[in-house]
């Protein structure tokens, strides 16, 4: 388990950032000894799997700190976190995530923002992340969401497309001006036949990452796995890893 408070202290001045900043590298090592020794274990090589930290309620402070510590990848679920922050941070060398379930009044923000979006799950947000990702100028990737509890033609409780309506979304973002298709996204689900299976689920992602390539080649990102299934996502072949509790520590109770 992560060490460290979830926030650190007001104040306290440089001795508290210094304590801080070494719970991180301590946490952030016992992460890397994770991922090697999976990746070890599936016979892959380290640098096949990138970590991306998610610092969801915890302050710029913490991602500066985590930025002299090497991390370049960091995701946020809420806009309304996520924006200030990035802002605060934007000298930083980092690629922003968003992770979470985007609401299409949102889109203009993180479009401003955001490196990549993996939760896109329906062709109205396509529309929406397209119109705004041309209006700032920028290019967006891409990752669709994919629900492994959802029925045929429905959307999961956590967000996500169903596994029938994977091939149409990825055309359509494949299809649209400023947008970048990379890959697929999943989040372990806790009910369906794959609830309590991360590794089956994870393996099931992978080949729908299979079929997707066979038609986008250039779309080879697979993000699955978190603190507590990283090693099940990285046995079944993920290229990227989302951690955040056990490099930040227990999350505050969000009022």
């Amino acid at each position: 388990m992560a060490r460290g408070d979830p926030r650190p202290a007001a104040g306290g001045g440089r001795a508290v950032t210094d304590d801080r900043k070494a719970q991180l590298a301590e946490n952030l090592a016992r992460v890397e000894e994770r991922i090697s020794a999976a990746c070890a274990r599936a016979g892959r090589a380290r640098d096949e799997v990138t970590l991306i930290v998610v610092t969801k309620t915890y302050p710029a402070s913490d991602v500066r700190l985590l930025a002299e510590l090497g991390v370049h990848q960091v995701a946020e679920n809420r806009d309304q976190e996520a924006a200030p922050k990035a802002a605060e941070c934007a000298d930083l060398p980092l690629t922003w995530h968003f992770v979470g379930q985007l609401q299409t009044n949102k889109v203009r923000s993180v479009a401003g923002y955001a490196g990549i979006v993996q939760s896109v799950d329906r062709a109205r947000l396509v529309t929406a992340l397209s119109r705004e990702a041309v209006r700032a100028g920028r290019e967006l990737g891409c990752l669709i969401q994919v629900a492994l509890d959802a029925e045929a033609g429905e959307r999961g409780e956590r967000g996500g497309v169903a596994p029938d309506g994977v091939e149409a979304l990825a055309e359509a973002v494949a299809g649209a001006q400023g947008l970048r298709l990379d890959g697929v996204m999943t989040v372990a689900p806790l009910a369906g036949p794959y609830a309590g299976r991360e590794l089956a689920a994870f393996e099931r992602l992978m080949e729908m990452s299979s079929d997707l390539r066979a038609a986008h080649p250039a779309a080879t990102m697979v993000s699955a796995g978190m603190s507590a299934d990283l090693e099940e996502a990285v046995a079944a072949g993920a290229t990227h890893v989302r951690v955040g509790t056990a490099v930040l520590g227990d999350r505050p109770r969000l009022r």
